[in-house]
């Protein structure tokens, strides 16, 4: 879903304050590795419904995280690509997709709310649909730097090294 995440994230913090929720605002991405569960946000986009379930939960505390897309993001990436063993014209597709994302700079790529309830963290998270294509180039740039580097270390033996 293409969401204008900047509004949604003022909206939600009314909402949070409106129905006193205590909002801790954690870092974007801080929950990965820790046992949870995601909200069905495609099916069930209502923030409020995921907020609802919290409350009748009685919980009192909400984490929330936003992150904005930097320039770095396409930077780094477009410093990945360098790396990569592509053909002109797959140089270029790569750099005209990112370059088409740069308008997004400093925009609200990703949103999560999130509670714990009984050791184990409920997470609402939404990100819009451009920013999925820049984590989907993001993929293909990886996966190709690290087909590279299986390559790479296929030349020699392994087990086998020289005493002189």
């Amino acid at each position: 879903m293409d969401l204008n995440l900047d509004t949604l994230k003022r909206e939600i913090l009314d909402y949070l304050d409106s129905a006193e929720f205590a909002v801790f605002h954690s870092s974007p991405g801080g929950l990965e590795g820790l046992p949870m569960v995601l909200w069905d946000t495609e099916h069930h986009p209502d923030y409020q419904m995921f907020l609802e379930v919290a409350k009748r939960s009685g919980i009192k505390l909400v984490l929330f995280a936003t992150r904005e897309f930097e320039r770095t993001d396409v930077d780094e990436l477009l410093a990945q690509l360098e790396e990569c063993d592509l053909t002109r014209e797959e140089q270029r597709e790569f750099e005209s997709r990112l370059r088409e994302l740069r308008i997004f700079e400093g925009v609200t790529c990703s949103l999560e709310l999130a509670f714990d309830y009984h050791s184990r963290l409920y997470v609402y998270e939404v990100q819009p649909d451009w920013y999925d294509e820049f984590l989907s180039v993001e993929e293909e740039v990886v996966s190709r730097l690290a087909a590279e580097d299986d390559t790479d270390e296929g030349d020699t033996l392994p087990g086998y090294f020289s005493k002189n």
